[in-house]
């Protein structure tokens, strides 16, 4: 089993130009092509060199997107997310996270109308699964790596149902409304009688599909060259490729609103 680490370095500045489109895939676009953009760098001999800047938390908002991704075991979840905090945490040379929000697989926020994508909501993901991992990042409070826990893609009866059984709340919830038009009344009526912050976003939560890694690794016009190619006769790395999770980050200059800093970590698990 082989483990691959893949970083984009900080997409703000330097290396060769990122194409960034609009629209509710953004994120995944944004990290597919920052990733292919590194390859050609590194290939090129151009890439951007040392790590980022040190950072002083006074004068900085740090914030980290985790995306657990489908298909993976939840018992791995504890290692995969003290992994993603360790390497965000080097990254940005910070101490500690302002905020933390996580993304669990099989959740969206999607239908006819807010009330129709609030409802669909209500039947996604596990809860079971979802409030044991959330005992991960509770720990991760606990130790004061992280300032501030939230989620995404909870509507009014999924949040709900998970304060209940949660010890450390969520401060933020955010949700993707780019088939609504609204935020639904229910949930924003829950979030102000919990104090939770509503925020808006454009990430998909399957950020990293099995597919689109391979093509970014491959043999092909646009990848890598990373692994092997058996129907061409091309060396290279063999096995069963599975994205595990993906972690966004961001360093926001307090008081002024401008990313600093922003790149993304992806790991991948390649059995043969």
């Amino acid at each position: 089993m082989t483990r691959l680490i893949l970083s984009t370095s900080n997409i703000m500045t330097g290396g060769p130009s990122i194409i960034r489109k609009p629209g509710a895939d953004r994120s995944n676009l944004e990290l597919t092509n920052s990733l292919r953009s590194n390859f050609l760098a590194a290939q090129q001999d151009y890439s951007p060199a040392g790590g980022s800047k040190a950072n002083s938390p006074t004068n900085y908002d740090e914030e980290e997107s985790l995306f657990y991704l489908p298909g993976v075991d939840v018992a791995d979840r504890a290692q995969h997310t003290k992994d993603a905090i360790a390497l965000v945490l080097k990254e940005l040379r910070v101490p500690s996270i302002d905020l933390l929000i996580v993304s669990f697989p099989g959740m969206s926020f999607e239908g006819d109308c807010e009330w129709d994508a609030d409802k669909k909501n209500a039947s996604q993901g596990d809860d079971k699964q979802e409030i044991k991992s959330w005992s991960i990042v509770e720990d991760l409070y606990d130790q004061g790596l992280v300032k501030k826990l939230g989620l995404a893609e909870f509507g009014s009866e999924k949040l709900s149902r998970f304060l209940d059984k949660v010890r450390i709340p969520p401060k933020v919830d955010q949700v993707n409304i780019k088939d609504c038009c609204n935020v639904p009344p229910p949930l924003l009526q829950l979030a102000k009688r919990q104090q939770i912050e509503l925020l808006v976003h454009n990430d998909c939560t399957n950020i990293l599909p099995s597919g689109t890694l391979r093509e970014l690794l491959g043999q092909g016009v646009r990848g890598a060259g990373v692994l092997s190619e058996s129907k061409r006769g091309i060396d290279g790395m063999k096995g069963e490729l599975t994205p595990e999770w993906v972690v966004k980050y961001t360093a926001v200059v307090r008081d002024r609103g401008v990313i600093e800093n922003k790149g993304y970590f992806a790991v991948a698990d390649l059995k043969e």
